[in-house]
């Protein structure tokens, strides 16, 4: 949908610069709209605000600053007087075994794709819950719901996201705020060939050393186009009653649906002895 003047939105976009953020951000403009495109390097955004002059500007931001989200923030509101959509894009890929990862990764990880998130959220709500209307797209990953070996670093940070932004839903919706959760399966990014890699250990060649193989081998050749996924993120926030969760790719999907069908069977072969008589105190 093309948006007119009257009913354009304005976008707070972090990780602007590349992969879903720069196809988010394109497409935002696009449709019409103004982008706040909080990026690291500003400069990398020099064409496109060039040719949007009127609805594109660019902030710098790292997201693990909290003085640069609340000036990210500001920033959108002094450009165009509210925040209609905040879009909690920025993040990396790490891979590695948990014991191979350290303390310092795990932290950063976290920082960047969880508290990161939380504290733009909590910094666009008050004027949110003012106007009684806005939405949070939180960008995590079919990764949100389930994990590989390898992966428990990144599908943690991403599954605290989830979990925060279901409460967040259901505190959100009486007050007019809804959530969206963008779940991407695999997708032509420049995730893969920046993948943060945790010094291995050879017990985990078998598992952690064959997915580091395939990142590699897999980097450019992702069956996702961003293109796509982001005109999807935009029918979706069209929609009349969007849903809480918006998985990209056949990959998400069906991961997603095996791992609801793997938890279904968990619980059909426990149910004898995880809900009888000795389990429950009522």
């Amino acid at each position: 949908m093309t948006h007119t003047q009257d009913n354009a939105r304005t976008w707070l976009i972090t990780g602007a610069s590349s992969g879903f953020g720069a196809s988010f951000t394109r497409a935002a403009l696009a449709a019409g709209d103004a982008v706040v495109a909080a990026v690291r390097r500003p400069e990398t955004m020099a064409e496109l605000a060039a040719e949007y002059p009127e609805r594109l500007t660019v902030v710098t931001l790292d997201v693990r600053d909290e003085a640069q989200c609340r000036a990210a923030v500001d920033a959108a509101v002094a450009a165009y007087g509210h925040i209609d959509v905040l879009v909690n894009n920025a993040g990396y890929g790490t891979v590695g075994a948990l014991e191979e990862t350290s303390e310092a990764e795990l932290r950063d990880a976290m920082e960047v794709m969880f508290f990161a998130p939380m504290r733009l959220t909590r910094l666009v709500l008050p004027p949110m819950r003012r106007r009684r209307s806005g939405t949070i797209v939180q960008v995590t990953s079919m990764g949100g719901l389930l994990a590989y070996a390898g992966f428990g670093t990144y599908c943690a940070a991403k599954g605290a996201l989830e979990q925060a932004s279901e409460a967040l839903a259901a505190e959100g919706a009486p007050l007019g705020i809804r959530v969206l959760i963008v779940e991407p399966g695999a997708f032509r990014t420049e995730f893969n060939g920046a993948v943060r890699a945790s010094a291995p250990i050879a017990d985990y060649d078998g598992t952690v050393g064959a997915v580091r193989e395939q990142l590699v081998a897999n980097a450019g050749k992702q069956p996702g186009d961003p293109e796509k996924a982001a005109r999807a993120l935009l029918a979706t926030l069209d929609l009349p009653d969007p849903p809480l969760r918006l998985a990209l790719g056949d990959d998400a999907a069906s991961a997603i649906r095996g791992k609801l069908a793997s938890v279904a069977a968990d619980l059909d072969a426990t149910a004898d002895v995880g809900t009888g008589s000795a389990i429950n105190f009522a």
